[in-house]
């Protein structure tokens, strides 16, 4: 940090001040859990896309097939 610095210009790095969106009363989640959750949902979304891709594929094959 530059003690030399504007005012403004002193607040980066470790020493920034954290902007929280919402109230501490309304979400109490750590960051940890915050990230979890959000790992979890894209988890579950690529699950969902790869079960339509097999399924879309296997169609496309019983329909070659029916041909």
């Amino acid at each position: 940090m530059n003690p030399y610095a504007k005012p403004n210009a002193r607040k980066v790095g470790a020493q920034r001040p954290r902007v929280s969106h919402l109230a501490s009363h309304v979400d109490s989640r750590t960051r940890k859990e915050r990230q979890a959750e959000k790992e979890s949902v894209a988890a579950e979304r690529r699950a969902i896309k790869k079960s339509a891709r097999r399924h879309l594929k296997q169609q496309l094959l019983d329909e070659l097939e029916n041909t």
